[in-house]
């Protein structure tokens, strides 16, 4: 293939000087968010006490009580 390297043309610049530290930035801060998610995921399986919703009385169960 004759004709300039990527790196040599308009578009291999772009993408070595936009697109690819661009990338490099968002995995980065895909890594920070599911390395702080997981973080949370561990603290919620070791809590002794996981935190449990009880579901709000119905109407009918306000109206049965005496």
């Amino acid at each position: 293939m004759s004709g300039p390297d990527f790196f040599q043309t308009h578009m291999g610049q772009r993408f070595y000087e936009s697109t690819m530290p661009q990338l490099v930035r968002e995995l980065k801060r895909l890594n920070d968010n599911v390395e702080r998610l997981v973080a949370v995921a561990e603290q919620l399986a070791t809590s002794k006490e996981a935190p449990r919703v009880e579901p709000a009385p119905s109407k009918t169960e306000e109206v049965e009580k005496p």
